[in-house]
C-alpha cells in the first residue's frame, strides 16, 4: 500500500512540484486543504515559498494552522519544505509581528550582508548526526532559494555554509524541515523523499495514529 501524504495547501504559490515528487517517490501524495484529509493522512508536508508573514497569515487565514498542529502532535511524520519549515521555528526577522509555529526552537534570520540575497544556487549539505532519512544527502549538493535562515539551533540536524554555517535540515521526533527544497535537488533531493517516504507507517483502517520517523530529538 503506499502511504498517503497531505500536502497543505493553504493557497500560496505553487505546491504542485512538492506533490509531483513525492507521488515519483511512490507515495499517494495530494494537494489538500481540507483539516479532515490532513487528519486523515499517513503523513504530511509543509511546504511553502515567498514571504515568511503572508504565508503564517495564509495558514491561519485557511484554517489550517491547527490542522498541521496537530499532525505534528499525532506523532505522524511532518516535513516543512523552504518557508514551510521556517514557519515551524518560533519566529522570523522577516515578519517580527507574525510569530511562527514554534514547533522547533529558534529564530529566522537575515543573511549576512557579507553574501549575495537572496541565495539562490546550488550547496553542499554535511549531515551532523546519523539519521534514517539524511544519510542519503551527506555531502551532496542541495537547491537553495532564500533570504532567510535560521542560523543556530538545539534542532539542527544538518547544515551548509553560505557567509558562515546555517541550518540546512532540523527536526525532532516526527518532525522533519528543510531549507532547500528536495523536490529541485536532483537525485539526492528524490533519495531524500523516497527515504522519507519509505520511513512512514500505513495506518490500518480503524487506527487513527501511526509511529514517528525515528530521529535526533532535541
Amino acid at each position: 500500500m503506499e502511504p498517503t501524504v497531505a500536502v497543505i495547501d493553504y493557497g500560496i504559490g505553487n505546491l504542485r512540484s512538492a506533490e509531483k515528487a513525492l507521488q515519483r517517490v511512490g507515495a499517494d501524495a495530494s494537494l489538500t486543504s481540507s483539516p479532515d484529509e490532513i487528519a486523515a493522512a499517513d503523513a504530511v508536508v509543509l511546504p511553502g515559498v515567498g514571504n515568511f508573514g503572508r504565508c503564517m497569515q495564509a495558514l491561519h487565514e485557511s484554517g489550517l494552522a491547527d490542522a498541521a498542529l496537530a499532525a505534528v502532535d499525532s506523532k505522524r511524520p511532518f516535513l516543512g519544505i523552504c518557508v514551510g519549515m521556517q514557519m515551524l521555528f518560533e519566529h522570523s526577522e522577516e515578519c517580527p509581528e507574525e510569530p511562527g509555529l514554534g514547533v522547533l526552537p529558534g529564530h529566522v534570520r537575515l543573511l549576512p550582508d557579507t553574501v549575495k540575497r537572496p541565495q539562490m544556487q546550488w550547496n553542499p549539505v554535511t549531515v551532523k548526526d546519523p539519521h534514517p532519512v539524511l544519510h542519503v544527502i551527506d555531502g551532496e549538493w542541495m537547491y537553495f532559494v532564500h533570504s532567510y535562515a535560521v542560523l543556530d539551533s538545539s534542532a539542527a540536524l544538518a547544515t551548509c555554509d553560505y557567509g558562515g554555517p546555517m541550518v540546512a535540515v532540523a527536526g525532532r521526533d516526527n518532525v522533519l524541515a528543510t531549507q532547500f527544497h528536495p523536490e529541485k535537488s536532483g537525485q539526492a533531493g528524490l533519495g531524500l523523499l523516497r527515504e522519507f517516504v519509505a520511513q512512514i507507517p500505513v495506518a490500518a483502517p480503524n487506527q487513527t495514529e501511526a509511529s514517528p520517523i525515528t530521529g535526533q530529538t532535541a
